[in-house]
C-alpha cells in the first residue's frame, strides 16, 4: 500500500467509528471520536511505514528513546514490535522489569492555513496522523536471539538487493555490539490512532490557480 492511499484510508476510517469503544484505563492520548481510527490492517500498514518511533516508559522514571522498530503482525493478538536500545541507556531497567510501554508512531503533519479554504469563517488547524501502541516489554536474551532481531531490523531498512549481510561480519566484532545492546519485544495490548486530516474543512479546499 502506498503512503497516499494509506493516509486517505485513515481519513475514511475515522468517520465510521461510533459503535467502537476502547478501554479508558489504557488510553495514553486524548482522541476525539471523529479522529479515532481502529482499522487493524490500516494501523499495521501505518506502523510499518512510519517505523522510527518514540519508546516511552515510566518505570522507574519517565524515559523516552527514539529507535527504529519492526512490526511482526502475526505474533500475539494485535502484533508484536521489536527493537533495541543501548545497554547503557537507563531505560534498560524498564525492559528488565517487563514494564508497560507506549510506542508512538508519527506520520506526516503540516500546518493548514485558513486561506486554503473557500469559506472565510475558518481557523488554522494542524493535519497529522499518529498511532500509540501499548504493551509490556519483554527482554530478548541470548546471542542467537539478538542476532536474529538485528538481522530483522537490517532487512527491513536495507534496500531489497543490498549486498550487506550481518552474518558475514566477524563474530568477534558482532558479539561486542550485541553485548552493548538491550533488546526487547512488545506484544501490543491495544492501540490508539488519531487522524486529523482536513476534518475542519466545511467546504472544499480552494483549487490552485
Amino acid at each position: 500500500m502506498n503512503r497516499r492511499s494509506m493516509l486517505a484510508g485513515m481519513v475514511a476510517a475515522g468517520f465510521d467509528l461510533e459503535a467502537q469503544t476502547t478501554s479508558s484505563a489504557a488510553e495514553s492520548v486524548y482522541i476525539p471520536k471523529v479522529q479515532l481510527v481502529e482499522d487493524r490492517k490500516l494501523l499495521h500498514d501505518f506502523m510499518d511505514e512510519f517505523s522510527f518511533v518514540d519508546l516511552v516508559t515510566s518505570e522507574p522514571s519517565i524515559r523516552i528513546t527514539h529507535i527504529p522498530v519492526v512490526l511482526d503482525r502475526n505474533a500475539g493478538k494485535n502484533g508484536t514490535v521489536i527493537g533495541h536500545i543501548s545497554r547503557q541507556n537507563p531505560q534498560t531497567a524498564a525492559i528488565l522489569a517487563a514494564a508497560r510501554a507506549v510506542i508512538v508512531f508519527h506520520g506526516p503533519h503540516s500546518y493548514i492555513s485558513p486561506t486554503w479554504y473557500s469559506k472565510p469563517e475558518v481557523v488554522p488547524t494542524w493535519n497529522f496522523a499518529v498511532v500509540h501502541a501499548s504493551g509490556k516489554l519483554k527482554a530478548v536474551t541470548g546471542e542467537d536471539a539478538m542476532r536474529d532481531l538485528l538481522a530483522k531490523l537490517i532487512r527491513k531498512f536495507e534496500e531489497p538487493n543490498s549486498p550487506y549481510d550481518l552474518a558475514k561480519l566477524p563474530q568477534s566484532y558482532t558479539s561486542g555490539l550485541i553485548g552493548a545492546s538491550s533488546a526487547s519485544n512488545w506484544k501490543l495490548n491495544y492501540w490508539r490512532a488519531s487522524s486529523n486530516l482536513g476534518r475542519s474543512a466545511a467546504k472544499p479546499i480552494k483549487r490552485a490557480s
